[in-house]
């Protein structure tokens, strides 16, 4: 089924709407670009530190993300959780693809890390989570400007 794109009003919303809809579009695109939401880096000083990711997990409360033994991202807020991929929030989807894996017929393995960048994933939590929550901002400012429910928002 094709998205509904509503009809405006009038130009004046019109214009208003496809503002936004730039925003997101600008936002989404340049998602490597965006600021990092503030997140606290909490070290394990009983390992020896470092970046590398092997498989990330959410804590219990899902407040904060181990990246491995040596580093977790605290601070997540619970809204960053609502901005949804299909049935998973977008953090949600990059916890679970960004981990090291192995195919099992060829033996080839898929490493997300990077050598010219090892903060390169810490760093995308952060970013992922900016871009949730400036993305449910204006999707909120849609709706509040007459912006049908359940209609095509990108």
């Amino acid at each position: 089924e094709l998205p509904r794109i509503p009809l405006a009003a009038d130009a004046a919303t019109f214009r208003r709407w496809a503002d936004t809809g730039g925003q997101l579009a600008a936002l989404h695109l340049g998602y490597e670009s965006a600021a990092e939401y503030p997140l606290e880096y909490r070290e394990n000083r009983n390992v020896p530190f470092t970046w590398r990711v092997t498989k990330m997990r959410l804590t219990p409360d899902k407040s904060a993300v181990v990246v491995n033994e040596a580093l977790t991202l605290a601070g997540i807020p619970p809204e960053a959780y609502n901005y949804r991929l299909g049935n998973r929030s977008a953090l949600e989807w990059v916890i679970d693809q960004y981990q090291v894996t192995r195919d099992r017929r060829s033996g080839l393995v898929s490493d997300p890390n990077r050598d010219d960048d090892p903060q390169y994933i810490a760093r995308l939590i952060g970013r992922v989570i900016t871009v949730s929550l400036a993305t449910q901002r204006l999707v909120a400012a849609l709706a509040a400007d007459g912006w049908p429910v359940g209609a095509a928002v990108e």
